[in-house]
C-alpha cells in the first residue's frame, strides 16, 4: 500500500477548482478580441503539475507515474498509467503536444484525480488508461529559443505552440527529430499494447457548424496508410465523444475541417504506425498565441474543462463497459464539418 500523502498546495486547483458550471451555448460564450482577460497566471505551471502528478501517485494504489525521456530544455516528461490488468484494452490521452493549449491538461489533472475516488475508480475494473500530460512542456511554460513578445496572453508567462527548437511536435511523428516525440514513441507508443487514444488539442476561436460557434471538433484517421479496421474502430470512439459531449446543451461538436493526411500528425502517424484508434479533438481557443483570434476569454476556461472531462470519462467507460463496440458510426454522416465564421 503506498502512504498516505500530506496535502499539497497545488496553484494549478485555481483552474481547476473554479466552476465548471457553463453558459447555454458553450461555442458562444466569451472569445477574446482584445476584451476578455486572458491570464497564464491561473494556469497550472510545469512544476505545479509534476508536484500533482507526484502526489497522486503517492495516495493511488492504481497508479504508476513514470518518467520517459526529457524536454529539450531538461524537463522530465511524465507518463501516468493505470494498468489493471493486461487482458484489458488500454487507451491513451495525450495533451500540449502544443504548449498553447493547456486547458485539455487542467481537465486530465481532474481526471486524474477522479481516478483516486468512487467516483471514477470502478473504470480501472474494464480499462488500462496511459496518459501523458503536457508533453510539450517547454512551450507550456515559454520556456524557448526564439522571441514571444508578440504573444497576447498576461501573467507569469507566455505558452507556445512549438517546442523549445520552434518545431511543431504534431508535424514530428515521421522524423522523430525532437526528444519529446522520440519519448512518446520509444517508451509509450512502441512500449505498450495500446488499442485506443484521443489526442487533446486546443483550435481558433472561429468555427462554427450550422450558424453556431463550436465548442470543438472532432475527426479520425485520414491517412491512405491505415487499416480501414482502425479507421472504423477511430470513428467508432469518435461517435462516443459526439453523443457525450452533445447531450449536454453546451456541447456543439462539429467534424474538424483541416486535418490532412500525413502521418507526420500523431491523429494519422499513431493509427498507421501502430495500428491505434486515433481520435483528434480541438477544443475551441488557445491560451495564448500572437493571432487574437486563435485566444479565448478565459471566462471560457470552464465549460472547455468540463468539456475535455466529459470526453475523457465517457471513452474511458465506453471502453471499459465494450459499449464503444456498439457506438453508430454513421454519425459521421450527418455531422456537419465546421468552417470559418466570416
Amino acid at each position: 500500500m503506498k502512504k498516505a500523502a500530506s496535502a499539497v498546495a497545488l496553484l494549478g486547483s485555481l483552474a481547476l477548482g473554479a466552476s465548471l458550471s457553463a453558459p447555454a451555448l458553450a461555442g458562444e460564450g466569451p472569445s477574446y478580441g482584445g476584451n476578455e482577460t486572458v491570464n497564464t497566471s491561473i494556469l497550472a505551471t510545469y512544476d505545479e503539475l509534476v508536484t500533482f502528478l507526484k502526489d497522486q501517485d503517492a495516495r493511488q494504489d492504481a497508479m504508476t507515474l513514470e518518467v520517459i525521456g526529457q524536454t529539450v530544455k531538461g524537463r522530465d516528461i511524465h507518463l501516468v498509467k493505470y494498468l489493471t490488468d493486461p487482458d484489458n484494452p488500454t487507451v491513451l490521452y495525450i495533451t500540449q503536444q502544443h504548449g498553447n493549449e493547456q486547458l485539455t491538461t487542467e481537465a486530465t489533472m481532474e481526471f486524474i484525480r477522479s481516478l483516486g475516488t468512487g467516483k471514477n475508480a470502478g473504470l480501472l475494473e474494464g480499462v488500462n488508461i496511459l496518459i501523458v500530460p503536457m508533453l510539450n512542456a517547454d512551450g507550456a511554460m515559454g520556456d524557448v529559443d526564439f522571441s514571444l513578445e508578440d504573444y497576447l496572453a498576461a501573467g507569469d508567462r507566455h505558452l507556445t505552440r512549438y517546442n523549445a527548437n520552434e518545431i511543431d511536435l504534431n508535424r514530428d511523428h515521421v522524423a522523430q527529430s525532437q526528444p519529446e516525440t522520440q519519448a512518446l514513441h520509444s517508451r509509450v507508443l512502441a512500449a505498450h499494447d495500446i488499442d485506443y487514444a484521443v489526442d487533446l488539442h486546443h483550435q481558433g476561436t472561429d468555427r462554427e457548424a450550422d450558424g453556431r460557434l463550436v465548442s470543438g471538433a472532432i475527426l479520425y484517421p485520414t491517412s491512405p496508410n491505415v487499416d480501414p479496421a482502425v479507421v472504423e474502430d477511430s470513428k467508432r470512439l469518435g461517435a462516443v465523444v459526439h453523443d457525450a459531449v452533445n447531450s449536454y446543451g453546451w456541447g456543439h461538436v462539429a467534424q474538424y475541417d483541416v486535418g490532412g493526411s500525413a502521418d507526420t500528425i500523431a491523429r494519422n502517424g499513431l493509427a498507421s504506425q501502430y495500428d491505434i484508434a486515433t481520435l483528434l479533438f480541438e477544443m475551441r481557443g488557445m491560451s495564448d498565441h500572437e493571432d487574437p483570434s486563435r485566444v479565448l476569454g478565459q471566462k471560457s476556461n470552464g465549460y472547455l474543462i468540463r468539456q475535455t472531462v466529459v470526453t475523457l470519462e465517457a471513452t474511458a467507460r465506453a471502453i471499459a463497459d465494450g459499449s464503444i463496440e456498439n457506438a453508430d458510426v454513421a454519425v459521421w454522416d450527418t455531422m456537419p464539418v465546421q468552417q470559418s465564421r466570416d
